[in-house]
């Protein structure tokens, strides 16, 4: 069956008045309105805080056989993301020769 894309999507029961889309919107100071309150990060007030018997873990995995630092972004990439332009002493990736 062939589709004509260039053809008006709604039908005539479809169209409503402005009014009428009006009505069932619900009022702006309605107490079911989310709010959004972006991230939360400007609740946080670490000035004066005292991290210094804080510990953070963190687990360390070596460089493997598969990958290489790039010396543009110094990000660890896999040999697949290893530009054809780079050298063995200085290995650039994709997103760095670009």
């Amino acid at each position: 069956m062939a589709t004509d894309y260039d053809a008006p999507r709604k039908t005539e029961e479809d169209t409503d008045s402005i009014e009428a889309l009006k009505e069932r919107v619900p009022a702006s100071g309605s107490p079911n309105v989310d709010i959004d309150q972006g991230d939360g990060v400007h609740g946080f007030d670490l000035e004066a805080s005292d991290l210094s018997d804080v510990e953070i873990e963190t687990v360390v995995i070596p460089r493997q056989e598969d990958e290489f630092t790039c010396m543009e972004c110094f990000l660890i990439k896999n040999r697949s993301q290893l530009s054809p332009d780079s050298t063995p002493d200085n290995p650039i990736c994709n997103d760095c020769a670009a």
